[in-house]
């Protein structure tokens, strides 16, 4: 479940980083079968109506949710982002699927208070839940002009595998 970041914005979607975990995991073994679920611009509401019948459909074994940016960049209340992601845990959980969370950070200028009441979403839901956290998704890509777009937002292709290696380090240790 995801927005933009992880839907291969302006980029075919065999070179996002879902679709090189698809390939890594194949290389290491894995039987896994990958479902993205991601569409940009959507947010934690948008994930939250969506994902139950998701999970009826695919009844995945782990869930990774990399939304909230765009809550963010709304200057949504923090709250009801927060209430929507702990729902998507708590469905995810209730199938018993593992989750893990990528946490999201913004630009400076939405201001200290509302930066911290959202970023604090990630680390209060994954110790609350007992999921497991990537705490800065876009680590090592965002404010690296080589590894976005003309945007300064979005990875591009060069920056797909980082966002990959982020996400492999928390998931690895939890595949069987």
């Amino acid at each position: 479940m995801g927005d933009s970041l992880s839907a291969g914005y302006e980029m075919n979607s065999d070179q996002s980083w879902v679709h090189l975990l698809k390939l890594k995991l194949h290389q290491e073994g894995y039987s896994y079968r990958i479902q993205n679920s991601s569409i940009s611009g959507d947010t934690t509401g948008g994930g939250l109506a969506r994902l139950p019948r998701l999970l009826k459909k695919y009844q995945p074994e782990i869930v990774i949710i990399e939304l909230g940016a765009n809550d963010g960049l709304q200057g949504m209340n923090p709250s009801v982002t927060r209430d929507n992601m702990s729902r998507m845990v708590q469905s995810s959980q209730a199938i018993g699927a593992k989750v893990l969370l990528a946490g999201i950070k913004l630009p400076p200028n939405y201001g200290a208070d509302y930066i911290q009441q959202f970023e604090s979403i990630y680390t209060d839901i994954a110790h609350k839940f007992d999921t497991l956290l990537v705490p800065f998704f876009m680590q090592g890509v965002a404010l690296k002009p080589e590894l976005l777009l003309d945007d300064g937002i979005h990875p591009n292709v060069k920056g797909q595998p980082v966002l990959l290696d982020n996400v492999w380090q928390v998931l690895a240790p939890v595949l069987k």
